[in-house]
């Protein structure tokens, strides 16, 4: 009786996938590295811009550039000091246009997903097609009608028009959001005898919550980040944060270490609340995402 040995084979089998194997760590660590390259080249204007806020200006704009250097908060002092107006300007547009698209987009998203009205598709085209049309060709016509109504240098025509700005953009995230809601939930209030407002108020929108989460932080950026509208609209009382960081580029020079500290400022609430959001954030995104 011959006895037969498997174990070679077996080797010869394994070694393909050993190679196999070490083949894809090393992929996976050079694409990890490229990653890690990527991001760094993109955060290190952000790292500079940090850096640039905490000199002077001479060090600010020296040539060669000044790497090593004692910090200073003397131009943060200056900004705080200066910029008190345009921060209680760039508050109230956007908190108060953040509420108003919520008000407005969580009905209409609720009447385009779950009690959807005639002509969605058509709707939904109507709404994302004034997001189409560039901001510099309605300029001309919004600023002769803020003329007329005299609302010209007011904070509440920021107001409406970053509600119109916005308002599309959550229509089209909150739709998908509601879409995700199983039938059978609103089956259930139905049967209990909830009506459309107690539905939507008390079952809907505390499932859709990160959703909506979501929805209002992409609108508070995009509202307190608004300039052209700012720019062209405004003189002096109802000037925003990013007219301020422009004013720092005066006749006189461009002030480096100054503009840095603006800018990081202006960044902070923003990235603060999406720092604190960001759970909410990307529960909400993957809410909508197509499955």
């Amino acid at each position: 009786m011959t006895a037969t040995t498997t174990a070679p084979r077996t080797t010869t089998a394994a070694a393909p996938v050993r190679r196999e194997a070490r083949r894809g760590r090393v992929t996976g660590g050079l694409l990890t590295s490229l990653t890690w390259i990527l991001a760094l080249g993109f955060f290190f204007p952000v790292l500079w811009m940090a850096m640039t806020a905490f000199k002077q200006e001479n060090q600010a704009s020296s040539d060669p550039p000044t790497w090593f250097f004692s910090p200073t908060l003397d131009q943060f002092r200056a900004v705080i000091g200066e910029s008190g107006s345009y921060v209680a300007n760039s508050a109230i547009a956007t908190g108060v246009s953040t509420v108003l698209v919520l008000l407005l987009g969580i009905p209409a998203a609720y009447a385009l997903s779950i009690r959807p009205v005639e002509k969605v598709s058509d709707v939904l085209f109507f709404f994302i097609s004034t997001k189409m049309l560039p901001v510099v060709a309605v300029i001309v016509p919004i600023y002769v009608i803020a003329g007329q109504l005299r609302v010209l240098d007011n904070i509440w025509t920021l107001v409406v028009l970053y509600t119109a700005m916005n308002l599309p953009i959550a229509v089209w995230m909150m739709r998908s959001f509601f879409q995700e809601i199983p039938a059978e939930v609103l089956e259930a209030a139905a049967v209990d005898g909830a009506g459309l407002m107690k539905t939507l108020r008390s079952v809907l929108i505390p499932m859709v919550a990160p959703g909506i989460a979501a929805t209002a932080l992409i609108c508070v950026i995009f509202a307190w980040n608004e300039f052209f509208f700012a720019l062209n609209l405004t003189a002096s009382r109802a000037a925003t944060v990013p007219i301020f960081i422009v004013s720092t580029m005066t006749s006189e020079g461009l002030f480096l270490a100054r503009l840095s500290a603006a800018a990081l400022l202006a960044s902070l609430p923003v990235i603060l609340a999406g720092w604190i959001a960001q759970k909410q954030l990307v529960r909400g995104l993957s809410m909508g995402a197509i499955k």
